[in-house]
């Protein structure tokens, strides 16, 4: 059963149909011809499987973060980044990390990193005199980071398959992002310590308050989402909630820069992508319920303790599959795809969930790069209008640096789990 619908998935997707229909057509279609299992068992188990209040949060981040991308929040962040690192050496570089560290907590979704910080920042770049190529390189590994920090739409429905808090996965992604991040920040001031690019002037201390004061209304959002967290005081949905509520009275209310029609544009791409998000979880229910039938974990355990007991060596092999997976489906197909099968491996092998599931979003992030067929290395090259295969040589040392990063995360699980341990979100 399982070869007649990986086989049906396989063909779709050969024949150009969006991910979210080839998987589920894939697992009508496969039951049909290898089970007799009735049809309307698929269409119960996708409802069962959305049936979840967690999943509520998936629409109310996305339209958050789309109310704040277009209320003003990215120009004024970009302003904080530049009077933080602008003046270092390779500061305009190091401006679009911490842009990218500042603005995915908000957007909550990697294309929507890449398209606004890439449109914002990578003229500025080329403006400065670095080359396109470069340009892109860095945004694509700041946006590779990025998708480590919360609020993650990837984070959201991976806790949602797994039966994870997603609030203890937000809080475990900070320090990750950070180790990425850290890495790439010094490949950026060793290259320009190399060729000698210089600084930015720095700024006064008039432009660093006038800065800050800007950024105090658009980092207000994170405060309301963490604090509430934390403090017991909302769910992860219900910040969502107050997230959007916030993202109105910002961009209508003290910005004015959302207009009505704006608003009809950013309803409509909210349920949209809501609504394939929503169908992507609910084959991801029966795609699992499939794999236990089928027992297909458990043949997956025993073929990787053929090979090592070892749980590092586990996590190292789910990252690099999940990796070139990524690269192929896309990061949220990847994880809804591969997670049920792979996540009950890691709980069977003792690896913490919150651990696990931020290693397997790290290196989707790094796969949604990866030349010549990421998804986000496209949207980046579309941006500054070259071809992937330009771009590829510039990137290459990112990625050495984030696979850096990667093992170090796989190789130390506290600075996944210190966070969320010291919060008391788990144990």
């Amino acid at each position: 059963m399982i070869w007649a619908i990986l086989g049906v998935f396989v063909v779709l997707t050969l024949l150009d149909l969006p991910i979210v229909f080839s998987l589920a057509l894939a697992l009508a279609l496969g039951l049909a011809i290898a089970s007799d299992i009735p049809l309307f068992v698929v269409a119960h188990k996708m409802a069962t499987g959305i049936d979840s209040f967690v999943l509520l949060a998936i629409p109310l981040y996305i339209l958050a973060g789309s109310l704040m991308e277009t209320g003003g929040i990215s120009v004024r962040l970009v302003a904080l980044a530049r009077v933080l690192v602008g003046w270092i050496r390779g500061g305009l570089a190091m401006v679009v990390v911490v842009v990218e560290y500042l603005f995915s907590g908000l957007s909550g979704s990697t294309a929507a990193d890449v398209s606004a910080v890439g449109s914002m920042l990578i003229p500025s770049m080329s403006r400065a005199g670095y080359s396109r190529a470069y340009a892109v390189s860095v945004v694509s590994a700041s946006s590779a980071m990025g998708m480590l920090v919360p609020p993650c739409i990837n984070m959201v429905v991976a806790g949602a398959i797994a039966n994870v808090s997603v609030g203890a996965l937000f809080i475990g992604g900070f320090i990750p992002a950070m180790v990425l991040a850290l890495s790439i920040l010094v490949l950026i001031y060793w290259q320009a310590w190399r060729h000698g690019w210089q600084a930015e002037e720095r700024v006064t201390l008039g432009k660093f308050v006038r800065a800050w004061g800007a950024a105090l209304v658009p980092l207000g959002m994170p405060i309301i989402i963490f604090g509430g967290i934390l403090g017991g005081i909302v769910t992860p949905t219900e910040a969502g909630m107050l997230a959007v509520i916030y993202a109105v009275v910002v961009g209508v209310g003290i910005y004015r820069e959302i207009r009505l029609r704006d608003l009809y544009r950013i309803l409509l791409d909210t349920a949209v992508t809501s609504g394939v998000v929503c169908i992507l979880v609910g084959a991801a229910s029966v795609f699992a319920w499939v794999m236990a039938a089928e027992k297909i974990p458990d043949a997956i355990l025993r073929g990787m303790l053929s090979l090592s007991t070892s749980p590092i060596v586990f996590l190292a092999l789910s990252a690099l599959i999940f990796m070139v997976i990524g690269a192929f489906l896309e990061g949220l197909p990847a994880i809804v795809v591969l997670l049920p099968a792979m996540y009950p491996i890691s709980a069977q092998l003792g690896i913490h969930p919150i651990h696990y599931i931020n290693v397997i979003i790290a290196a989707v992030g790094i796969g949604l790069f990866l030349p010549p067929i990421g998804l986000g290395l496209f949207i980046a090259c579309s941006i500054a209008k070259i071809t992937v295969t330009a771009a590829a040589r510039s990137l290459s040392p990112f990625l050495v640096m984030l696979l850096i990063g990667l093992l170090v995360l796989i190789l130390i699980p506290s600075l996944t789990l210190f966070l969320p341990r010291v919060t008391g979100l788990i144990h």
